[in-house]
This record gives structure tokens, sequence and C-alpha cells, in this order.
């Protein structure tokens, strides 16, 4: 292709939207135009990207024995009210009514469509197990879209559904999965890591997502170095501290004049945060019901345990109100449960269900309780309710964990019978038995993971795009396309790349070569070759974008470059 007749749309700076480094690489560099917030068009060279991408992703799932379709966006009401995700889902599902008033929804996800399919298409054991998968545009009401492709209205997502007739089945589908976006993964480029993972608005008894290491990634990320356990915040887990508490004895009313906070006790009573407890009260509109939580006070709780705790959803949870605390007989600043007898449901985590003894709000102004224990003084389901941190000790070989963050870019479930059940998506076994079908359920944000490429690819001069997905391989940049010797040169190598299947763009535009430079080095095309006074000898410059180092070689050697490169992906 040549760089005339191509449309080459970067900018010298971004819009104010963009606040992250690949946010602003891809505006910059004319991959992306915004439409309206969370929502982007796809230029020339984002689109070539994008098809790379997909194309490993393609090739990896047609591989691993899974089958491509492609369903419609547009998704009836009726078949979400089967699975009873109508109602449940929350404000980001898209919502619609026809001139005929039926209600649809636009997809955000395809559980529901795919669990049909399957329900009116596989009947026979012998056609189990079954994988299927589709490339498609999905859509989520973001109540705050940011950071580009990261958290988007509109994304592309490759979603994929596995049926199986058994647990057995599901498993070996899960690792099949699992293994098949490690190789996809690894062939974009990524440095990622696999966690464990919160199964969320889908479902299911097991999932892994996949982080793509990153400092401004919205997920939290535990690991051990020593085993090798990690885990998304959300779902991490930890060994007890062991800490027992030093107000042990018989519950004990202290005076707390205007002392409410933690610090403030902390300070009052000469003692640690850990000592002490928080009483959390949340509304729970899912179920209509008040939830108390009860977590050591040098905790943070982690809302997504509390949520699965009390079979709620994160849409229809918050914090209660000033005025909602009033009217359940607590006092905020000073709630506590000892001989509270109001109507909530109360979540102890497990650190304070062991503790010898604790401070905690005596329900009444100006006063706490202290040498309060679990148990004895108050009960509670107990659980796991704290946010793991960093020096938190591995639940699997009791070494410290560290925490780094991520973007996720796939998520893996094992849904087992959670939408097959409800839809009535069965097969008939040996015994003449309908069965329900046993699903996993695969994940890859397609267009999340080309920002992610950018964010872990790039230096102050702009993108530095693996060879498996850079929109070319190879521009070569004529000093000085008039020159005959120089267009000789640059004419000759071009064709001979092309004749080798190689991806590659002459700069033919009429332009400084300092402008020129600085559009591919901001594009990020992995091996850019200048042609300039050498020519007439076949000497050109050779650089790689990604290491920046420039040489002098000849022309067949700048080819035999490229096509060494070019034949390893």
């Amino acid at each position: 292709m040549k760089a005339s007749k191509m449309l080459i749309a970067t900018l010298k700076e971004a819009p104010n939207e963009a606040k992250i480094a690949s946010h602003i690489l891809l505006l910059r560099a004319g991959m992306l135009k915004n439409e309206v917030a969370g929502v982007y068009n796809y230029l020339p060279m984002g689109l070539r990207v994008l098809s790379k991408i997909e194309n490993i992703i393609r090739e990896e799932m047609d591989a691993a024995g899974s089958i491509e379709i492609l369903c419609s966006a547009l998704q009836p009401k009726e078949l979400w009210v089967e699975s009873g995700r109508w109602g449940k889902y929350g404000p980001e599902l898209m919502r619609l009514k026809d001139r005929h008033e039926r209600e649809f929804c636009l997809g955000p996800t395809h559980e529901e469509v795919f669990t049909s399919m399957a329900r009116d298409l596989i009947k026979s054991s012998k056609q189990l197990p079954m994988s299927l998968y589709q490339i498609q545009t999905k859509y989520r009401d973001e109540f705050r879209p940011r950071f580009g492709l990261m958290r988007s209205r509109e994304f592309i997502m490759k979603d994929a559904y596995s049926f199986d007739k058994d647990e057995k089945g599901l498993e070996a589908s899960y690792q099949n999965m699992y293994d098949t976006y490690t190789r996809i993964f690894t062939r974009c480029g990524l440095k990622f890591q696999p966690v464990l993972a919160d199964t969320g608005n889908i479902g299911g008894n097991g999932s892994h997502q996949f982080m793509a290491l990153s400092d401004v990634g919205e997920s939290d990320i535990a690991y051990c170095d020593a085993c090798g356990y990690a885990a998304d915040v959300e779902k991490a887990t930890s060994k007890l501290d062991g800490y027992k508490g030093k107000y042990v004895g018989e519950v004990e009313k202290i005076h707390t004049p205007n002392h409410a906070t933690i610090e403030e006790l902390v300070e009052f009573l000469g003692c640690e945060a850990k000592d002490l407890t928080k009483t959390l009260i949340y509304h729970d509109f899912m179920n209509e019901k008040f939830v108390v939580a009860v977590i050591r006070a040098d905790r943070d709780i982690n809302e997504i345990k509390l949520i699965n705790a009390c079979n709620s959803n994160e849409n229809y949870m918050r914090m209660a109100t000033d005025e909602e605390i009033e009217s359940l007989g607590l006092v905020k600043g000073y709630c506590g449960l000892v001989n509270y007898k109001g109507d909530v449901e109360v979540y102890v985590d497990e650190e304070v269900s062991v503790m010898d003894g604790f401070v905690v709000g005596a329900n009444e102004r100006d006063y706490h309780l202290k040498n309060v224990k679990f148990g004895r003084d108050f009960t509670g389901t107990v659980c796991d309710l704290r946010k793991t941190v960093a020096g938190d000790i591995c639940p699997i070989c009791g070494k410290p964990l560290k925490i780094n963050r991520g973007i996720e870019v796939g998520q893996i479930f094992k849904l087992q019978t959670k939408y097959s059940e409800p839809m009535k998506c069965t097969y008939v076994d040996e015994n003449g038995k309908n069965v329900p079908m046993v699903m996993g359920c695969y994940g890859i944000g397609v267009t999340r993971t080309l920002q992610a490429i950018v964010e872990q690819y790039h230096d102050e001069f702009g993108i530095k795009w693996p060879l498996n997905v850079a929109p070319y391989h190879a521009v070569i940049v004529p000093i000085n396309y008039a020159d005959p010797d120089m267009k000789a040169c640059a004419d000759k190598l071009y064709e001979e790349l092309k004749k080798n299947h190689v991806e590659v763009v002459l700069d033919d535009r009429d332009a400084k070569p300092g402008f020129k430079f600085k559009d591919w080095e901001l594009i990020g095309i992995p091996y850019i070759i200048t042609v300039g006074r050498g020519a007439k000898d076949n000497i050109v410059e050779f650089k790689t974008r990604m290491e920046m180092v420039k040489t002098e070689i000849s022309f067949d050697e700048a080819v035999a470059n490229v096509l060494n490169g070019v034949k390893n992906i």
C-alpha cells in the first residue's frame, strides 16, 4: 500500500477525554475515532490490528475444536425471563421496545441465545460434547465509560459456550479453553496472568480471568511467588493471621464521648485498629432486606464476597442511608449487635469469629462495648468478607501474598446447569431420560485485548506493535521520493517485499522526512526502512521499532531481515 492513498489520521495531541497512555496513543495514531462517550469507530490501521487479533482467536478456537457461528445482538426479553436474568442483570442491560411494544435487549453477553440454540438443535448425547463460538459486538450501558476500549458501551467480544453430558466433560472442555486462551494471549504478545475469579453476573461455580499485567489495570491481582497461587482480589482468600485480640473477659460498657471513627477510638483507647470491629449496614434491594457485615477495623470489606454470601447482585446492593440505619434501631458511628433484636441478616468475617474479644459499638451514642466475643454475645453467618492485601498469608503455602494490577482481557466460567436447567436445554441419555446439558462459558474482550497490547508496548514516541498484530509489517521511507535513485531503490524494495507476502507500506508522500518518521513511530510499524543517500549503492537504514535500533545494511540484508521476522509469526 502506498501512503499517498491511505487514510493516515495521526494527531499531534489527543482529545481531552484520553487519560491513560494506551487510549491517548490509539487516538493519536489514528487507530480509533470517538463517536460519543464509550463508542468508537475503527479507522483503517486500527481495523487491521483488530482483524489480526480476531484471526489469532479464530485459528486457536478452530484448532481447539470449537465451531464458529454468528448470533443476533438483538435478543428477545422472553429468553432472559426464562433464565431469570431479565430483572436481575441491572442497569447495564440496554433495553428497548419495537413498534409492537415487544421488549428486547442489546446483548451484553449471549448465554441465553446459545442455550436456546443448543436446546433446539442438540438432542442426542452422540452430539456431545459441542463447543460453539462467535466474534460479535456487545452492548453495555456503562454508567461512566472511560479509558477508551477498557470500559466502553459498545465492544467486540469472542464468546464461546461448551455443552457436555456431565461434570467430567465440563472439566475437559474448561481445561481445553484454559490452554487455548494461554496460546491466544501468548501469540498476541501479552504478558498475562491467569487468576481465580468471581463469576459475577454470568454465574456458575468456578472461573478464571486472564489478566494483562499493567499499572493502569482496573483489577487488583493477589499472587504468591512461592507456589503460583493467583486470584482477582474479588475472589482472593488468605489464611487467618491468628490474632486473638487484647480485650478478653465479661462485656463492659465504656464511655467514648465523640469518638465514632476508628482513628479516634484507637487514640482514645490506646489500642490497635485490629482490636476493634466495624459494623457495616447494607440495603439489598434485590432480596428486599438489610444486611449487616462485621469485620476487623484494620480491614476493608470485599463487597463482592458479601454480595455472594447473601445471594444478591452488585447492581442491587448499596450502603444503607442514615435514615435507614435509624429506622433499623441502630446508631450511626456506634452500631453494634450485642442484645440487638432487629430484623437484619448478619455476616461475620472469619477473623472476627476466632477472636477472644474485641471492641464494638454499644448501639448508643458516645458508648462502646469491650470484651465482646462472637458466638457468646451475638451470632451470624461466618464467612470470608475481608479484602485481601499485600502481606496477607497465601491460602496454599503460607507465604506472603503480593498485589499487582491487571487488565481483564478474558474470562472462563464453569456454568454447570445454571442456564440449561431453567431453560430446559436437555439431551436424551441412554435410558431415554431428559438430562440438562452441563455448560461452560468462555469470553475474550477483543477490543480490550487491542488496547491492553498498546498499554504494554509503547514508549515516548508511540506504539510498538508486536509483529503478530501490527497493522503492517514494514514501512519504506524514502528521504526524497522525487530523487531518481531513492525512488528506484524504494520501489524495488517495495515490490520485493510485496512479492514475498510482506504487508508493507511505501511512504511516497511529499512531506518532510521528520514528519514521516514521527507518523510511523507513532503508528508503531515494526520495521522502518529508510532509503537515503546510499540508495544508488543499494544501502539503506534499517530500524526495528521495538528496540529503536538503527543499522546501515544492504538492500538484500534488509529484505532478509524482514522475511526472517515475518516467517516466524
